[in-house]
C-alpha cells in the first residue's frame, strides 16, 4: 500500500488510499524552470497520453495529478516593486495555458 521515491534529490512517500480519494488541484508538483526550452519540454511531456492543459501554467498530466510549471522569469517579474508592472504581467500570464516568458516580458515593458 505504500511506495517511497525520490525525485530530484527529493524524498516522497505514496499511499494508495483506494478510489474513495480522488486527486485535486489541492495537491499538485511545482516544477520551476530557467527558460522556456524548459517550460515547453516539461508541458509537452506532461501533456502528453491524456494530459490536459489548463489556465496560468497549471495541467494535470495522465493520471490526474496536478502539475504548476513556473518559469522562474515569471516569479521574478511579479516581485518587481513597481505594482504596475506587475500588474501588467498578471494580467498576461492570466490569458495564458503555458507561460510564455517573452509575451510576459512585453508585458512588463
Amino acid at each position: 500500500m505504500l511506495a517511497s521515491f525520490e525525485l530530484e534529490e527529493m524524498q516522497f512517500v505514496a499511499l494508495n488510499a483506494g478510489p474513495l480519494f480522488k486527486f485535486t488541484e489541492a495537491i499538485s508538483f511545482v516544477v520551476t524552470t530557467e527558460s522556456q526550452e524548459e517550460t515547453d519540454y516539461y508541458w509537452n511531456k506532461l501533456t502528453t497520453d491524456g494530459g490536459k492543459e489548463s489556465d496560468c501554467g497549471w495541467l494535470k498530466d495522465k493520471f490526474g495529478l496536478s502539475w504548476q510549471i513556473t518559469p522562474k522569469a515569471l516569479i521574478d517579474l511579479l516581485s518587481s516593486p513597481d505594482k504596475q508592472k506587475t500588474a501588467r504581467v498578471m494580467a498576461a500570464m492570466m490569458t495564458m495555458q503555458k507561460i510564455d516568458i517573452a509575451a510576459l516580458q512585453r508585458a512588463a515593458q
